[in-house]
């Protein structure tokens, strides 16, 4: 039986993997529990698709990590758009794919929204904020950005 995983499994993969094991052990374990899907022709293309866009955002290696912190320290400009009140403030908050989406409009590096690490309390103003971007283990990069009225 060829299946794909959805979550990694113990000496058989992780997820995203096309496996082939047998029938019992895939109608009986992996299916139920919700850990592998049948391996159709479509959910290959689309777990294909999924695969080619996490390695176009991944960093590559640390060179590459220090290159993205050197395009990110010298980024301007970034802002980011939000409803607010009269008063600026914002309606919800500042969410990571909002930062992610600035960088890349001002011309800054496609970064993934799981890097971004928000600070403890959430961007609910107008205003001047700073937020790190976890690259690689060891390296880490800042963005300057301003929340503005839309």
């Amino acid at each position: 039986m060829k299946l794909i995983l959805t979550a990694a499994v113990d000496n058989l993969g992780v997820a995203g993997d096309i496996v082939e094991v047998k029938d019992g052990y895939g109608r009986n374990l992996l299916l139920p529990r919700g850990l592998a899907i049948p391996a159709t022709r479509g959910a290959v293309k689309q777990i294909e698709g999924i695969k080619r866009a996490q390695e176009a955002r991944a960093i590559r290696d640390l060179d590459h990590a220090h290159e993205v912190r050197k395009q990110l320290d010298e980024l301007r400009g970034v802002t980011v758009k939000v409803r607010t009140s009269e008063k600026g403030k914002i309606f919800g908050s500042v969410k990571p794919e909002d930062i992610a989406q600035a960088v890349s409009a001002a011309g800054g590096p496609k970064l993934d929204k799981r890097a971004i690490e928000l600070p403890k309390t959430l961007i609910k103003s107008t205003g001047s904020y700073q937020v790190i971007v976890k690259l690689h283990n060891d390296i880490s990069g800042k963005v300057n950005f301003e929340v503005v009225s839309a």
